[in-house]
C-alpha cells in the first residue's frame, strides 16, 4: 500500500473517530454492569461510567460496512431490529430509506424460526388491505368490518415492517443484543449473521459483527444506522455500475 493511501486511510479514520466522539458513541455503562466479553474495548472509566475505545470500534465498523456493501451488491436483505424507545423512529426511517424490513415495536417469537407461519399472517394482512382498497369489505356487516379493521391494525402493528421480507434475511442489524436476545437467538438458530450495536453490558460472544458503542443514545444509534444505510447504497451503486471494456489495439492490416 502506498504512503498516500495509508495517509488517506488514517485521515479518514481520525475524521470518523471525531464524528463518533461528537455523537457520544464512547459512553458505556458502569464498571459493575460491564460484561467480560467487551473488556478489550474499554479504554477506561470516568465518573463510574465506561469509556469505550472508539478506535477499536472504528476498526470493527470497517468490517461491518464491507460486509453490508457485499450484501447490497448481491441484492440481499438486512432485517433491522430496534425496539427500545430511543431507536424506534430512526430504525423505521433508515430501513425505509433502503427498502429493508424492520421490527421496531416488539419482536414476535418465531419471526425467523417459524417464518412460514409468520408469512401466513403477513399474507392475511395483505389480503384484508387489498379487499379494503377494492371495496370488497362492503359485503360484511358493520360489526364484522369493525372487527376486521381492528385485526388489520394489530397485524400492521406487529408485522407491518416485515411485509417486504419474502424469506429469511441474509443478515440482521440489532440495537442492543441484550434487549433483543430472543431475536439474536433466533438468528443464531437460522444461521443469520448478526451485526449488533452493543454497549458495555452486552455479551458479544457469538455475534458475527459486534459494534461496541453506546446503544442507549439517539445520536449514537442514528450515527450507526446512517453508516449502514450509506454503505448499502454504495453497494447498490457498485452493483449497477457499467463495466468498461478494456481498450483493444487494432490488428495490423
Amino acid at each position: 500500500m502506498s504512503t498516500d493511501i495509508k495517509d488517506q486511510k488514517q485521515e479518514s479514520k481520525e475524521s470518523l473517530v471525531k464524528e463518533m466522539f461528537r455523537a457520544g458513541v464512547h459512553y458505556g455503562y458502569s464498571r459493575k454492569g460491564r460484561h467480560p466479553s467487551v473488556k478489550s474495548f474499554i479504554f477506561g472509566y470516568k465518573n463510574r461510567g465506561a469509556i469505550i475505545d472508539i478506535e477499536k470500534t472504528v476498526d470493527e465498523l470497517d468490517k461491518v460496512l464491507d460486509f453490508v456493501r457485499g450484501l447490497a451488491r448481491d441484492r440481499k436483505q438486512i432485517l433491522f431490529v430496534g425496539t427500545k424507545p430511543e431507536a424506534r423512529e430512526t430504525v423505521e426511517k433508515i430501513a425505509k430509506q433502503i427498502d429493508m424490513p424492520f421490527v421496531n415495536l416488539r419482536w414476535i417469537g418465531g419471526s425467523l424460526t417459524n417464518f412460514k407461519e409468520i408469512r401466513k399472517r403477513i399474507a392475511k394482512l395483505a389480503d384484508w388491505k387489498d379487499k379494503g382498497e377494492k371495496g370488497e369489505l362492503a359485503v360484511y356487516t358493520k360489526k364484522e368490518r369493525l372487527l376486521i379493521s381492528r385485526e388489520v391494525e394489530d397485524l400492521e402493528r406487529l408485522f407491518g415492517g416485515i411485509t417486504n421480507m419474502p424469506k429469511t434475511p441474509a443478515a440482521m442489524f440489532v440495537i442492543d443484543p441484550k434487549k433483543e436476545q430472543i431475536a439474536v437467538d433466533e438468528a443464531r438458530v437460522m444461521k443469520v449473521p448478526v451485526i449488533a450495536l452493543s454497549n458495555s453490558d452486552c455479551n458479544i460472544n457469538g455475534l458475527a459483527y459486534p459494534l461496541v458503542a453506546n446503544d442507549a443514545s439517539g445520536t449514537s444509534i442514528n450515527f450507526f444506522l446512517q453508516q449502514i444505510a450509506l454503505a448499502y447504497k454504495e453497494g447498490l451503486l457498485a452493483s449497477v455500475a457499467p463495466v468498461v471494456a478494456p481498450a483493444t489495439t487494432p490488428s495490423a492490416q
